[in-house]
């Protein structure tokens, strides 16, 4: 088998399929992780990843190349981002690997996108390599058994977690066809522990949509609670806290936006198939975007009230830029995009500490510093903590320069908050 795109997602799923003894072809565009693979070795973090592809690289079971060969099945694993402007699906990384293994099916052959997808992503993989094979017979197809079936199996895993998850989550797959959905199972069968649950593919399209979209919901719930709290002069954590103390609510914690491939993104894959019916969806999407925002006018505002007193830029310590704790993984990271917004902005200093972030990427290089905790610690005017990193627990924040806790490390831990109070009632 073969697996398009050996990323956060296409590289733990090719090792693991790989490590039941099945020859498997990981294809990636970057020749670097290609010779990276080859060697044994990762890219990316993720627990136990590095184990299993340095053991079945080593067994012959995994390799990995630049352009597509011949094999019975096809995983597609490639980006599907966003349009910046107005936040439509860009599939051009799924079009542009189905053109590529166009060239080497065979009848017989099995194509799977894994990427998230909007609705109706697979309909548009059979056809797209239907132009490019017109000799072979897609889904589709009217009263013709298709030569190559189609399916739709997303992923749904955690980073960090993305190696246990692959076997032990369920998996729902669709298929174009109840035959394209039943050589889909029988594949995952191979690895997954989980159930497998058969669908069509524009539903499950959207079950993995409608997953992350539920979340980005709760999660707006919360981040918008943290501005109402914050307005008011109230501990948000305490309030939800307390609130959860009711045996039916479960109201999650705030933080500084939502960031990641999936929730940041998925939910306008939702947006751009129904405008007019997606209006909570697009709300949460609203509220979370803004977020970051919000933050970044806390520390400018902050900045402003020290930076005549200490008479120069004010130092701002980032504590965190990856999208959530404990991984390296930096797309969609709102932490990240608060650190650029406020390099950006010349009037502070950035520290930028992220034990996972070996290297700043380029456009905050230029404005800013990465540097170790002590040394964040030691030289920052204000404080700002993004990202809950276990490595951040230990560290004591309780200094006489400003903390601005958006991911909740020093609650319960600080005796008095620097924060500018407010109070919740008119004077």
């Amino acid at each position: 088998m073969s697996v398009i795109g050996l990323g956060y997602i296409g590289l733990p799923t090719a090792a693991m399929f790989a490590s039941r003894d099945m020859k498997v072809i990981g294809v990636d565009t970057r020749q670097e992780t290609v010779d990276c693979v080859n060697r044994g070795e990762i890219h990316i973090e993720e627990p136990g990843l590095g184990d299993a592809v340095k053991s079945t690289v080593a067994l012959g079971f995994l390799r990995a190349t630049s352009e597509p060969e011949p094999a019975d099945a096809f995983l597609i694993a490639v980006p599907t981002p966003f349009r910046a402007g107005d936040r439509s699906p860009d599939l051009s990384y799924v079009e542009a690997a189905c053109q590529s293994i166009a060239r080497v099916l065979e009848p017989g052959n099995l194509v799977v996108l894994e990427s998230t997808s909007p609705v109706g992503a697979s309909e548009a993989v059979a056809r797209w390599m239907a132009e490019e094979r017109p000799d072979l017979v897609f889904p589709g197809a009217h009263g013709m058994a298709p030569d190559i079936h189609v399916a739709h199996c997303p992923e749904r895993v955690l980073p960090g977690r993305a190696i246990f998850e692959i076997v032990h989550n369920d998996r729902v797959i669709g298929g174009i066809t109840p035959g394209c959905a039943e050589r889909a199972v029988e594949l995952y069968e191979t690895i997954v522990e989980g159930r497998c649950f058969k669908t069509d593919a524009r539903t499950a399209e959207l079950a993995k949509l409608a997953e992350n979209s539920f979340r980005d919901v709760n999660i707006a719930f919360a981040n918008e609670l943290s501005m109402i709290c914050d307005r008011l002069d109230i501990d948000v954590r305490e309030l939800i806290g307390l609130s959860n103390r009711h045996p039916r609510v479960n109201i999650l914690q705030p933080g500084p936006g939502v960031g990641g491939h999936c929730i940041a993104v998925d939910p306008w894959f939702i947006v751009s198939s129904a405008p007019e019916e997606a209006r909570i969806i697009r709300t949460a999407r609203e509220v979370n975007d803004s977020k970051p925002d919000w933050v970044i006018q806390q520390v400018t505002e902050t900045a402003t009230d020290i930076s005549g007193r200490i008479g120069r830029p004010p130092r701002v310590a980032c504590f965190g830029l990856t999208f959530k704790p404990d991984i390296d993984d930096l797309r969609e990271s709102p932490a990240l995009n608060i650190a650029r917004q406020l390099a950006g902005q010349g009037d502070m200093d950035i520290l930028a500490v992220d034990p996972h972030v070996s290297a700043l990427p380029s456009d905050l290089g230029r404005h800013a510093s990465l540097v170790g905790s002590e040394e964040g610690l030691a030289n920052a005017d204000i404080i700002l903590l993004l990202v809950a990193h276990q490595e951040f627990s230990t560290l004591d924040f309780n200094l006489s320069v400003p903390v601005i806790d958006t991911c909740g490390l020093t609650h319960g831990k600080r005796a008095t908050p620097n924060v500018r109070a407010r109070s919740p009632f008119p004077v």
